[in-house]
C-alpha cells in the first residue's frame, strides 16, 4: 500500500508543473481572445449605433470597461487570475502607466491604433493590437523582455 501511494505521489509531483503551465497557457489564450472580442464589440457598437463609445483600460485592476450614451450600455471585462494588463501602447510620455487610460471610438472615424499588452506568471506576453485601417483587433506574440 505504501509503495502504491509513493508511486502515485511521484507521478502527481512530476505532472503538476506541466498541468500548471498548461492552465496558464489556456488562461492567456482565453484572456487574449476575450480582449480582442471586447475591443471589436466596442468598435462595432460605435459604428452600428452611431454613438461614441469610451473604452477605459485600468491596468492596476486588470479591467476594461466600455461606456456609451445609450441608456443601459456598460460592459466590463476582468482579466482571469494570473493574467495582468502590462501596458497600453503607445505609451503616453510623462503619464503613469498604472493609471486608467481612456480611448474613444467615434462613429465614422478612424479606429485608434492602440495595443493592450497582457502577461502571465510564466513570463508569456501577448499584445492585442487594433488595426487602424480595418478596425479589427489582432493578437501578436511578444518576445520576453
Amino acid at each position: 500500500m505504501m509503495v502504491v501511494v509513493a508511486i502515485v505521489a511521484l507521478i502527481v509531483g512530476i505532472s503538476f508543473p506541466a498541468a500548471s503551465a498548461g492552465l496558464d497557457s489556456v488562461r492567456m489564450v482565453s484572456a487574449c481572445d476575450s480582449v480582442a472580442t471586447f475591443l471589436n464589440a466596442g468598435v462595432n457598437h460605435a459604428e452600428r449605433r452611431q454613438q461614441p463609445v469610451e473604452l477605459v483600460i485600468s491596468p492596476r485592476e486588470g479591467r476594461l470597461n466600455l461606456y456609451s450614451n445609450e441608456p443601459g450600455f456598460a460592459r466590463e471585462l476582468t482579466m482571469p487570475d494570473g493574467v495582468v494588463v502590462e501596458a497600453v501602447l503607445p505609451a503616453i510620455e510623462g503619464a503613469d502607466a498604472a493609471e486608467p487610460r481612456r480611448v474613444l471610438f467615434l462613429p465614422g472615424a478612424t479606429v485608434p491604433g492602440i495595443a493592450i499588452q497582457l502577461g502571465n506568471r510564466r513570463n508569456a506576453h501577448r499584445r492585442i493590437r487594433l488595426d487602424p485601417m480595418t478596425g479589427f483587433p489582432r493578437v501578436e506574440s511578444v518576445a520576453s523582455q
